[in-house]
């Protein structure tokens, strides 16, 4: 049997068993839930890198060691992966920063890449877990001019900001916007039901101490002083909804919503202009204008030639290419 059928005959047996569960025994199914919520899945998307090795470094935390690398020297910009990531799928970034001026760094969360487990164990993570090695290494290396993050890795960046981790700017690709919404989804592929479901929702509130809603990034960025902010989704994401990044737009001051087609969840790491346009954003004078230098009639016929439409919505600026 192929790996792959032998996967989907798995992913059958547990649809069949929650479903069993959700009629049954839904607080079991809860329990269980619980657990491959939490449990980080195996690397996805290519593995090769894009730049040389960093200087590396350790950074412990809790007795733990938070594995990275940096590069260059001058203002830092960190590097923050997503769910089941590594710290070498942002490295298109680097070469470009380092050029600018600036010092680039990247790590790997607790229990992925390098790194050791963290609180949660081995093979287990949190938002919560991403959102204090990003604290820790920020403490060790120095004020962020910039954060960079990638999906569940955006979220855990907003936390940090939201708990008072200084940002003069940030750019989230993919982000999730509300974990509450993705345990329908969760429960969607798994066979469950909201028997199960909101039983799984209570326990994972009551395993990170926090309700789910303390992760909600539009509702957060109107409740605490936030930076400017770039977001760039791709419309056929599969895994974050480009409609997540439209509502951090929508609640967050000083925001921009670059829209790609195409790209996907991981490609947008690698796409050359997704990383000029990140670059641009992170490399502008602190305090001038998120549009720019240029006077609008000129970035309008530039937009024009490279095969971007912008639209003005309000007092955030959508861009789509």
């Amino acid at each position: 049997m192929t790996a792959s059928a032998c996967a989907a005959l798995q992913k059958s047996t547990i649809v069949r068993s929650f479903s069993v569960l959700e009629r049954v025994a839904p607080a079991a199914g809860a329990r269980w839930a619980e657990i491959l919520w939490f449990t980080v899945p195996s690397p996805r998307g290519r593995r090769d890198r894009q730049t040389g090795p960093g200087r590396p470094f350790q950074v412990r935390r809790h007795g733990r060691t938070v594995a990275g690398e940096v590069w260059g020297e001058g203002p830092a910009v960190y590097l923050v992966h997503g769910w089941g990531g590594w710290r070498w799928q942002l490295d298109g970034f680097v070469a470009p920063l380092v050029e600018a001026g600036y010092r680039v760094v990247a790590f790997d969360a607790p229990s992925h890449g390098g790194s050791d487990p963290g609180p949660e164990g081995p093979g287990r993570s949190t938002i919560l877990e991403f959102a204090d090695a990003l604290a820790a290494v920020v403490a060790e290396g120095g004020p962020a001019h910039a954060v960079i993050a990638h999906s569940l890795g955006a979220t855990a960046a907003a936390f940090a900001i939201g708990g008072g981790l200084a940002v003069e700017r940030a750019a989230f690709l993919a982000p999730m916007a509300d974990p509450l919404p993705y345990t329908r989804t969760f429960a969607g592929r798994l066979g469950f039901g909201d028997r199960v479901r909101t039983r799984l929702v209570d326990r994972i509130e009551r395993r990170v101490g926090l309700p789910l809603s303390a992760f909600d990034v539009p509702a957060l960025a109107g409740r605490v002083p936030t930076p400017p902010l770039l977001l760039v989704h791709d419309r056929l994401d599969a895994e974050t909804g480009w409609s997540d990044s439209a509502a951090i737009a929508a609640s967050w001051p000083r925001s921009r919503l670059v829209t790609t087609s195409g790209l996907g969840h991981r490609r947008i790491l690698r796409a050359p202009a997704v990383i000029a346009e990140v670059t641009g954003f992170v490399t502008e004078p602190v305090g001038q204008p998120q549009n720019g230098s240029q006077p609008a009639a000129q970035r309008s016929n530039e937009a024009a030639r490279s095969g971007w439409a912008a639209a003005q919505t309000s007092s955030n600026r959508y861009q789509h290419w």
